[in-house]
């Protein structure tokens, strides 16, 4: 066990390990229970009918946190081929800060976030809570898929190809062009954080429809979206999920403008900076290049970017001219590495 005070952000993936070890999941309903690279649980209703539940919170972002909550859920529980349709929401809200219009507008989000995906919100609690300093919200998202409709970390094989839908790292460039927007503003120009902050809208941080899409064409063996820690370890998490090494080549991970600007001006590695938007497909080598042209032609950029390794192999990454080098890994979110920082110098 960890010793000293955990930093901000997901636990880290062996502590994880460790604390789930000890639960022994006892219904033969349940198909897919809790474990790290895990994005939602998957119960057998009966008929191959599933239920796929999902909860997640919002942490780092304030702005639009309504339509956040309900999106990121909705990816989880779309990465394992199921259809998301019910919403509910915790909303807790800081004592002496939040306002009537504060609940009205976190709520009028939700609602048109759920509209436009074809989701029921169908319950929730809300609260006035002490200790916060911003709004947090609790989603829990639940989802319909016949079984054999599922994609699961089960199914990945050796030499599975591995694409990324859009590019690197929409959630996060957004959240630094909304959050952090003066000083980035003062880094760049003043009209930079706009464009960053427009990552929530366009390209969005859904993936809802290119987990369909994918399904659809054909050839899917999982997927995960990568959030907190950013691709580097979203692809980790695929890896342990599956048990399958990855080789990635760091040429082909594409990577916005925008990102790469935001991230020289905080010094940030892009690679470790929360991801939601981008969805990474497992599918079989054979399926790759119709999958990717499928989205292609549905307006969403997809790239190969690697391939799956042989069960206990390492994750790696293909770097052109120095050869092959470990997967970097963040021991938090780079976004939470930089509040950290800010907070320490009072900024």
């Amino acid at each position: 066990m960890q010793e000293g005070f955990l930093p901000t952000g997901k636990l880290d993936a062996d502590l994880l390990a460790e604390l789930l070890a000890g639960n022994r999941v006892r219904d033969p309903r349940v198909l897919l229970g809790p474990g790290v690279g895990r994005d939602a649980a998957v119960l057998d209703m009966g008929g191959g009918n599933c239920l796929v539940a999902k909860t997640d919170p919002i942490t780092f972002a304030t702005e639009k946190i309504g339509a956040y909550a309900v999106q990121v859920n909705a990816n989880d529980v779309a990465t394992l081929g199921a259809r998301p349709r019910w919403f509910l929401a915790t909303i807790l809200l800081p004592e002496n800060a939040a306002t009537a219009e504060t609940a009205e507008e976190i709520y009028a989000d939700i609602v048109e976030a759920c509209h436009k995906l074809e989701i029921e919100l169908i319950g929730g609690h809300t609260e006035i809570t002490g200790g916060l300093d911003r709004p947090i919200v609790v989603g829990q998202m639940l989802g319909e898929a016949r079984r054999e409709e599922l994609a699961l970390p089960e199914h990945v094989r050796p030499g599975d190809a591995v694409l990324l839908t859009k590019r690197i790292a929409v959630e996060g460039t957004a959240i630094l062009g909304r959050e952090l927007a003066m000083p980035l503003a003062q880094a760049t120009e003043l009209a930079f954080p706009r464009r960053c902050a427009a990552f929530l809208e366009d390209p969005g941080i859904g993936v809802v429809w290119d987990a369909r899409i994918a399904c659809e064409t054909g050839g899917v063996h999982a997927m995960h979206d990568p959030t907190e820690g950013g691709l580097a370890t979203g692809l980790r998490e695929l890896a342990v999920a599956s048990g399958c090494g990855i080789s990635v080549r760091r040429n082909a991970i594409p990577i916005y403008d925008e990102t790469l600007r935001a991230c020289e001006a905080f010094r940030l590695d892009p690679l470790g900076l929360i991801a939601s938007g981008s969805l990474l497909i497992v599918a079989a080598r054979s399926a790759g290049g119709q999958i990717a042209t499928a989205l292609e032609k549905a307006g969403i950029e997809c790239a190969v970017i690697g391939e799956m390794g042989e069960r206990g192999e390492p994750c790696r990454m293909l770097t052109s001219g120095a050869g092959e080098r470990k997967l970097p890994t963040f021991e938090r979110d780079e976004i939470a590495r930089l509040y950290a920082e800010l907070d320490a110098r009072g900024e």
